[in-house]
C-alpha cells in the first residue's frame, strides 16, 4: 500500500464535525466518497484529529492508503476540489512513508477562537459576538495558569474514550484589536471540547464572575462541573497542525480568509 497526506480546510458550519456518523453529513464522509471514487478503491482517510459539529479548519490533514501509485497530483487535487463541496478545500496531497500518521505523528495544534466585538452580519458565520466589556489583562494571566497544569479534565467533555486528561500546554493568550478578541492556543493534544470549555471559563474571569484564584481550582478540581460552559461551535478555528519535517516541508501556506484576523 502506499500512503498519501492531505491538506485541506474547512467550513464546519454544513457539517457534523470531521468523523462518520450515522444520518448525518461530516467532512470524513465527503472525503472519503471523493477519494474513493477517483482511485477506484474503497478508501478510509483518517484524520489528524476530530472537530466537533459546526467547528471550523483552516488548516487540517489527513492520510489514506491506496494500491497503486497517483500518477499526477496536481490533476488529483484539481479533481478532488471539483467533487467536493465548495465548504471543502483540499489545498496539496503528497506521498509520506508507510508508517507517518496523521494523528499520531503530530507534534502540536493550534486552534483559535474568534469573538467579534462590533455587531456585523458578516461576522456570525465564524465568531461570536460579544457585546460586554471584558478583562483582558485578567484573562491572560489566567491564561497563564495553564502552563502551570497537565491534567484538564475540568474541561473535556464527560465520558470520552481517552487513556489520559493530561495535555502540554506550549501558548494560551488573547488578541484584542478594535474590532475582534482572539483566543490562541497551542498544545500537544487536545481533550474533547476543551478549547470551547476553556473559553468559556476564561470569559468568566473576564467578566468578574470567577478570579484567576477561582480558575487554577477549578483546574485542580478535576470536574468539568465546576468549568464554565463551552464556547458556541461557530468560533473556533483549527488553524496549524505541527509535524517532523519531513512532513513539514511539504505543507503549504494558505491564506485564512477568515473575517476576522489577529
Amino acid at each position: 500500500m502506499i500512503r498519501y497526506f492531505i491538506q485541506m480546510a474547512y467550513n464546519g458550519r454544513d457539517f457534523h464535525g470531521w468523523q462518520i456518523q450515522p444520518n448525518a453529513d461530516t467532512v470524513q464522509e465527503r472525503l472519503n466518497s471523493a477519494v474513493t471514487v477517483l482511485v477506484n478503491e474503497d478508501v478510509n482517510v483518517n484524520g489528524a484529529g476530530r472537530t466537533d459539529t459546526g467547528v471550523h479548519a483552516s488548516f487540517f490533514v489527513a492520510h489514506f492508503d491506496v494500491a497503486a501509485e497517483i500518477d499526477n497530483l496536481s490533476a488529483f487535487v484539481y479533481k478532488l476540489n471539483r467533487i467536493l463541496p465548495s465548504s471543502i478545500r483540499i489545498d496539496t496531497v503528497f506521498k509520506v512513508v508507510n508508517d507517518m500518521h496523521a494523528r499520531f505523528n503530530a507534534l502540536s495544534r493550534t486552534y483559535h477562537y474568534f469573538f467579534s466585538l462590533e455587531k456585523s452580519p458578516f461576522n456570525d458565520d465564524f465568531s461570536v459576538f460579544m457585546p460586554f466589556d471584558l478583562d483582558v489583562e485578567k484573562m491572560n494571566e489566567a491564561a497563564k495558569i495553564l502552563f502551570r497544569h497537565t491534567d484538564f479534565t475540568s474541561f473535556s467533555k464527560l465520558h470520552t474514550d481517552v487513556k489520559t486528561n493530561n495535555c502540554t500546554i506550549y501558548k494560551a493568550h488573547w488578541i484584542q484589536n478594535d474590532a475582534s478578541l482572539v483566543f490562541e492556543i497551542e498544545a500537544d493534544r487536545f481533550l474533547r471540547n476543551m478549547v470551547r470549555a476553556l473559553v468559556g471559563t476564561l470569559v468568566m474571569v473576564g467578566n468578574g464572575k470567577i478570579s484567576t484564584a477561582d480558575f487554577e481550582q477549578i483546574i485542580l478540581q478535576k470536574d468539568r462541573g465546576k468549568a464554565g460552559a463551552s464556547a458556541k461551535a461557530k468560533g473556533l478555528f483549527l488553524t496549524h497542525i505541527s509535524y517532523p519535517e519531513t512532513v513539514s516541508r511539504h505543507l503549504v501556506s494558505m491564506p485564512f480568509w477568515g473575517t476576522i484576523t489577529t
